[in-house]
């Protein structure tokens, strides 16, 4: 037998797997680095977060992102060498973690490597007769991860759920159903990230059919992207402060809330390739705002974050949804954000993950570490019903480290 294909038969018989769940996230910030034991698979999964690091990106990395981030039209070869570029900057952050951390790479099962999103285009976005189908492309390749670690690696997982006839995202539902699903509590997991989604999970922790996933439109995405055209020096408003000192302006947020993306029936999923500054542009052109103060676009930007939110709950739920809500990503630290959540939303009793046992910066990187695990030791597990059902499959792609 291949040597590698015994060592990854003895990990799925283990009781217990130690694996790193890679992020890096449209917010471009940095890599999320969560160092997970992982007990068990399915609905006896275990998980306990021993280590976790958002290693940042510095100006050169975004940079280069960004010549390929959400465009239409790119350089191939740029593209080509970015691929395992991308692959051994996430090999060294991860290398660099565990040197902190005083941890041989010999001790980790696993690597569980999400890459980095460069596009998104479901179908319902880019509308190509001659492509009838989703697609999505993540960055980083699998195989220079698992060279330069050492450590076999997961990854490319979105491309799976497309395969099975899924948008490619968002992917949190899995993970959150095996996670964070309760008996006595219906749950809303409210992922603020670039783009903002939320998993639903019903009062039960064995019956996955009313479960569901849906991205609901504009998280950060914008706002961060405003504050960089603007203000070079800032990479985003912390706290939501400049948001909180300016106004909404309604007509600017009439036209921004004219997108049919916004009525399209759930679960959808969307990008920055979408929500980016030519839609800010085109919406303030028709409002006849483009000389409007910075104050005053984040507190509309932040109120259109909020109200996406709160009409894809409605959607979902009818009108004054009484659910718990624990919000996880960059969102979650935007105490203006929040409010605005809480004020559209005023049934719901707001919390952040961590309330869960989960750190809220960490929970993207530790689902795709429980991704991983499913894929090694796990089975394909169905989640929700018609229109909203998440394929069942097992995701990601194996890479030996030699």
């Amino acid at each position: 037998m291949n040597l590698h294909l015994a060592r990854l038969y003895q990990l799925a018989l283990q009781p217990s797997r130690r694996i790193i769940g890679l992020m890096s996230g449209t917010s471009l910030d940095g890599l999320d680095v969560a160092l997970c034991d992982v007990h068990g698979h399915g609905l006896s999964t275990q998980l306990t977060l021993e280590q976790f690091a958002t290693v940042p990106y510095d100006d050169d990395v975004r940079y280069r992102i960004r010549q390929v981030f959400a465009g239409g039209q790119v350089s191939l070869e740029y593209v080509t060498l970015l691929n395992p570029w991308l692959g051994l900057l996430h090999a060294d952050m991860v290398l660099a973690c565990l040197r902190n951390w005083q941890i041989e790479p010999a001790a980790i099962d696993l690597v569980a490597s999400h890459g980095q999103t460069v596009y998104h285009a479901p179908y319902h976005q880019h509308q190509r007769p001659d492509f009838p189908l989703n697609a999505t492309l993540q960055l980083g390749d699998g195989d220079h991860v698992a060279v330069r670690t050492g450590i076999i690696t997961v990854s490319d997982f979105r491309q799976k759920h497309l395969a099975a006839g899924g948008e490619g995202a968002p992917l949190a539902a899995y993970g959150d159903y095996l996670l964070l699903g309760s008996p006595s509590e219906e749950r809303l997991l409210l992922n603020l990230g670039g783009i903002a989604n939320f998993t639903y999970l019903p009062r039960t922790t064995q019956d996955a059919s009313a479960a569901f996933s849906t991205d609901t439109g504009p998280g950060n995405t914008l706002l961060d992207a405003t504050i960089r055209a603007y203000r070079p020096d800032l990479a985003y408003d912390e706290d939501g402060r400049l948001a909180a000192a300016g106004q909404v302006h309604e007509e600017l947020l009439k036209a921004l809330l004219k997108h049919s993306f916004f009525t399209a029936p759930l679960p959808k999923t969307t990008g920055p390739e979408l929500f980016g500054p030519l839609y800010l542009r085109e919406a303030q052109a028709s409002s006849g705002t483009p000389g409007l103060k910075l104050e005053d676009l984040l507190a509309t930007l932040t109120e259109l974050s909020a109200i996406s939110v709160a009409q894809a709950v409605t959607q979902a739920f009818g009108n004054r949804p009484a659910l718990a809500v624990y919000a996880s990503g960059g969102g979650a630290h935007n105490p203006t954000l929040l409010s605005a959540l809480r004020r559209h939303l005023p049934d719901c009793r707001f919390a952040t993950t961590q309330e869960l046992g989960v750190l809220p910066d960490a929970k993207e990187a530790l689902l795709f570490a429980v991704l991983a695990n499913e894929a090694v030791a796990g089975q394909p597990i169905s989640i929700g019903v018609g229109r909203q059902r998440v394929p069942a499959v097992t995701m990601g792609k194996i890479s030996w480290p030699g």
